[in-house]
């Protein structure tokens, strides 16, 4: 298994998150699950105006693409992405969603669109590719400020 993470900012995020809305390709291309949902605070996040949304393509060809875009953040800061295992209102979103719960805390077992950085107005994008189709538990994306714990600061639940 391969991992990609390229990151994105501004317009390009936006025209990218336009383009992979269809749940199918073009003639011939195997089917894809989209699930996405918008981004909200957590109370960790209590003072910053969280807003943009996740997007999750699960392709039938064993990839699966993530694509954030966050607004609301502090800015020039660099903040941890990751899709969780649990809805954005259980435990905070729980823990990070592995492919092999035995496996390793890093891509390529985990799904991270971030590190994403935080431009002067305090919008944030990133993108990632990983080589296999993730599991129905991968169902949110959560946005860590760096330092201490709690530092879960948005969440977005994928439906």
């Amino acid at each position: 298994m391969r991992f990609h993470r390229i990151v994105v900012t501004g317009a390009a995020a936006l025209a990218l998150a336009a383009g992979a809305t269809t749940a199918t390709g073009p003639a011939g291309a195997e089917a894809a699950t989209v699930t996405r949902g918008e981004f909200h605070s957590f109370a960790a996040g209590a003072g910053l105006d969280i807003g943009g949304h996740a997007q999750m393509v699960r392709s039938a060809n064993g990839y699966t693409q993530v694509t954030i875009l966050v607004s609301g953040l502090e800015p020039s800061v660099t903040y941890a992405a990751h899709v969780h295992a649990a809805p954005c209102a259980v435990g905070d979103a729980d823990g990070h969603y592995q492919l092999d719960p035995a496996g390793g805390t890093t891509p390529p077992n985990e799904i991270w669109p971030g590190p994403i950085y935080a431009n002067g107005a305090g919008m944030a994008s990133g993108r990632t590719v990983a080589e296999f189709e993730a599991g129905p538990t991968a169902v949110s994306v959560v946005v860590h400020r760096p330092g201490p714990v709690p530092n879960k600061i948005a969440c977005a639940d994928l439906a």
